[in-house]
């Protein structure tokens, strides 16, 4: 099943919601990426494997424990436009990944669009595209939260660059 969905981040039409920058935002995927456990409620533990390169740029590897369930993934981070997380296929998990792509179309405008790939294709059955919906509804919920979880920590100061270094 394929998947992919847009977040808006900032809407200069609308000054209810906080503006957020794009650096900001980028700091805010790298986090999620590098300390999972903040914004994921069932993962366990998140271990940083061998990085390509600093913190922010390159790639890394990850083992990810959900209880008894094991998962080992690479992150991949191009500065400022993608985070990209490849699942390789292991045990009876099949290959799958997650793109996570900044977008600024307009001044003022900023989203992140979101892109499943969970390796399977798409299902005809009616349980199986059942099923599908049922993932497709919980990852565009875990991504509202994320960018809940962003603009939260954004406001705090804490995806400032100061804050982090």
């Amino acid at each position: 099943m394929k998947f992919e969905h847009l977040i808006q981040i900032n809407d200069p039409l609308n000054p209810l919601i906080d503006t957020m920058s794009i650096e900001q935002l980028w700091r805010g995927l790298v986090l999620r990426a590098e300390s999972p456990t903040l914004f994921v409620p069932h993962l366990d533990e998140c271990t940083i494997g061998e990085r390509s390169s600093g913190s922010g740029t390159g790639s890394f590897k990850r083992r990810l424990r959900y209880g008894d369930l094991i998962i080992d993934d690479v992150v991949h981070l191009t500065p400022l436009k993608e985070v990209r997380y490849e699942v390789p296929a292991q045990g009876e998990i099949a290959p799958s990944s997650l793109k996570m792509i900044i977008e600024a179309p307009t001044e003022g405008v900023l989203l992140v669009r979101f892109c499943y790939d969970d390796g399977q294709g798409e299902h005809t059955d009616p349980a199986n595209a059942m099923y599908d919906d049922f993932k497709r509804s919980a990852y565009q919920e875990a991504d509202v939260d994320t960018v809940r979880i962003l603009r939260q920590l954004a406001g705090e100061g804490k995806l400032d660059a100061s804050y982090l270094n």
